[in-house]
């Protein structure tokens, strides 16, 4: 009898709270919770600004999309992950429900051990630096909106790459 072909390996990646310190190596936590707003529109809004900045090379320019994410599963098995060289991307949820983020640091294309999963408190959303590797958005309970503001433009701002390995979003 031949040797039996190589199975890959299954893993289970646990989320872990959303928090600007843990977020810090991917990209900004968007969030107002411990900002200072200032005071415009005579006093009527509080605005709470800069909290990322958008980044743009090679000639970009900035866009504001709105994305629908059908509802996922858990365990749910992450098959792919995509990284944008050239400008980074925010989402932010138009819902007031969790939902997860997961990524890992920029460089080559990531494997099991290297992603990451945060769970946001459905209050906050991420601006990913350019170059971090994620997983396009997912949603929890039901579908949802977000508004995606990120890089338009020339240049080859898309890498994508599939996991040969079984891997698995937990909860």
């Amino acid at each position: 009898m031949g040797a039996l072909p190589e199975m890959p390996a299954t893993w289970i990646i646990r989320a872990e709270p959303l928090t600007r310190e843990a977020f810090l190596p991917f990209g900004d936590v968007l969030e107002s919770a411990g900002a200072e707003p200032e005071l415009i529109n005579f006093g009527n809004t509080s605005k709470y600004g800069r909290l990322a900045d958008i980044e743009n090379t090679n000639g970009g320019k900035g866009q504001i999309s709105l994305y629908r994410s059908r509802a996922i599963e858990v365990p749910f098995r992450i098959r792919v992950m995509e990284s944008h060289p050239l400008g980074s991307q925010a989402f932010y949820p138009l819902h007031r429900r969790s939902f997860p983020v997961v990524v890992a640091r920029p460089g080559p294309a990531p494997g099991p051990g290297d992603i990451q999963v945060f769970l946001t408190n459905g209050y906050q959303g991420v601006n990913l630096h350019p170059g971090v590797w994620h997983h396009y958005q997912l949603s929890l309970e039901e579908e949802s909106e977000y508004i995606v503001v990120d890089r338009a433009g020339s240049g080859d701002n898309y890498r994508e790459h599939r996991l040969e390995d079984e891997v698995y979003l937990g909860l």
